[in-house]
């Protein structure tokens, strides 16, 4: 497909006529599927970029994050956005900048410039963003694989299982204090439609209400997710898994990459047949859990970024000088169209 062409049709002419895009566009490439490598013949066409950001942004009183059209599925990040996501080695963001070149559709001098600069970004913390990128594909995968195999009291199991680790989280967050607790446990059921379900014994005095209610919205969304009524599309549902399962196996390569190698490469080119065996249901078994060796790759995969992460030469985190004076650099542009 020639993207370039595509780009160019009525459909896409925002790109041309937003004040904030245009030729302030510094890059515009694939995301998704295409980007990867994945894509099959039912693949969504996605772009993603970076733009310059206004002078009113930065001097005046506008302020500017990303630019969204639902329609053709495409995101352009203000210049300042992109740069906090890249800091935190974001996995979109980090994406954008470790394409191929011909997956590239527009790139200004100060796109090939930001390309150039990307190790600058680069640090320990792909380790945490990456993870836990992947670590939500797995939950994923989990939550449904439980919804539909599983007994009701099985999956009452599995749900206590992932409340628990919001808990944990949560808990975390506020270590030392003891404003109380929440216990968590499953017992005989009180709803009729049940044979069991799950408790709360909550204790809390003096506790941030707002807290509190993220706490209970966080959790309230991963039963809800349970309690969905109604039979899915069972094809659908496999090839919404065997995607998952592939995406999250994707985001390991791409972060042991730049770990080991301090290098962004988001086309999967030597990878693709693993990536595509998995997302056309090689792994996935007739009861529609997934098979011992695919376990097996994941724990392959995991003990693999453990170890980058131990031997990496990346640093704990970016150097916010470099960053600044790149940033500076760039946004002066922006204001006076000058580069010094």
């Amino acid at each position: 497909m020639d993207f370039k062409e595509f780009m160019n049709t009525a459909e896409y002419d925002f790109l041309r006529t937003n004040k904030r895009l245009g030729d302030r566009i510094m890059l515009l490439g694939l995301g998704g599927s295409y980007a990867y490598g994945t894509n099959n013949e039912g693949s969504d066409i996605d772009f993603r970029g970076v733009t310059l950001m206004m002078p009113s942004d930065l001097l005046g009183l506008t302020k500017f994050e990303q630019y969204e059209d639902a329609k053709t599925d495409t995101v352009i990040y203000g210049f300042n956005k992109m740069v906090k996501l890249l800091l935190e080695c974001n996995p979109n963001a980090c994406e954008m900048l470790g394409l191929d070149e011909e997956q590239y559709l527009i790139k200004s001098e100060l796109g090939q410039e930001l390309i150039n600069n990307s190790r600058l970004f680069l640090s320990k913390r792909a380790v945490k963003s990456f993870g836990g990128y992947a670590g939500a594909q797995l939950r994923r995968l989990q939550n449904a694989i439980a919804r539909d195999t599983l007994s009701q009291s099985g999956r009452e199991k599995h749900i206590l299982r992932s409340v628990m680790n919001v808990l944990d989280d949560f808990n975390r967050r506020y270590a030392g204090k003891e404003n109380g607790s929440i216990r968590l446990y499953i017992d005989r059921a009180e709803n009729p439609e049940l044979k069991t379900e799950i408790f709360a014994d909550v204790s809390y005095r003096h506790f941030p209400l707002r807290d509190y209610t993220n706490l209970w919205g966080t959790m309230r969304s991963v039963v809800r997710e349970y309690d969905k009524i109604g039979r899915r599309n069972k094809k659908k549902d496999e090839d919404h898994l065997n995607k998952h399962a592939m995406h999250l196996i994707r985001l390991f390569m791409m972060a042991i990459d730049i770990l080991e190698k301090g290098e962004i490469r988001t086309h999967r080119e030597g990878d693709l047949p693993t990536l595509l065996a998995i997302r056309r249901g090689d792994y996935m078994l007739p009861d529609g859990t997934f098979s011992p060796e695919f376990y097996e790759m994941l724990e392959e995969y995991e003990h693999r970024l453990d170890e980058a992460a131990a031997k990496t030469e990346l640093p704990d985190g970016p150097d916010m000088k470099k960053v600044e004076a790149f940033v500076e650099r760039i946004n002066r542009y922006a204001v006076t169209g000058e580069l010094t």
